[in-house]
């Protein structure tokens, strides 16, 4: 890790240290790298729009509303390579939350977030994208002896 140090604005310090506060933040230097891990994240799917990503998709939904949960679920199982899992939960008697763990190309996660959020029904529908690089690799997990080709996941900052 290096040091380094910049130089900021009052009003700008001012800003910085209200943002701590307001995050929770104890140290400057893990709130800066958070920022600038944000940013180029952000540039890097500007970039590559079409880069692997991993990805959040929450939405809230009326289990009543027809055929609703039964097309989710369709949409799910016909992308299943991008959709790794998902997670159901029962707010009340007729709202569910979904989150679904998306993993795939930047653009067709997109594409997919989006027709989900536009179904007729589904609410309050949020997005979190992170760049990723696929790493292929042969060693060995757990108790095997050799290695299979697979692959790691790693965020690119």
């Amino acid at each position: 890790m290096q040091r380094i140090s910049i130089t900021l604005d009052d009003p700008l310090v001012e800003d910085f240290e209200a943002f701590l506060k307001t995050h929770g933040y104890t140290n400057r230097s893990e709130a800066m790298r958070d920022l600038i891990r944000a940013r180029l994240e952000r540039e890097e799917l500007d970039r590559s729009p079409d880069g692997p990503c991993i990805a959040n998709l929450t939405y809230i939904y009326n289990h009543h509303e027809r055929e609703l949960a039964t097309r989710l679920t369709r949409s799910q199982h016909h992308q299943h390579d991008l959709a790794v899992a998902t997670l159901h939960v029962h707010l009340d008697h007729d709202f569910c939350m979904e989150t679904v763990v998306l993993r795939g190309p930047a653009a067709r996660v997109r594409a997919f977030a989006d027709a989900v959020i536009a179904q007729p029904g589904v609410r309050h529908g949020r997005l979190s994208v992170m760049p990723v690089r696929i790493i292929a690799a042969d060693h060995p997990h757990g108790d095997a002896s050799t290695g299979e080709p697979h692959t790691h996941v790693q965020p690119i900052v």
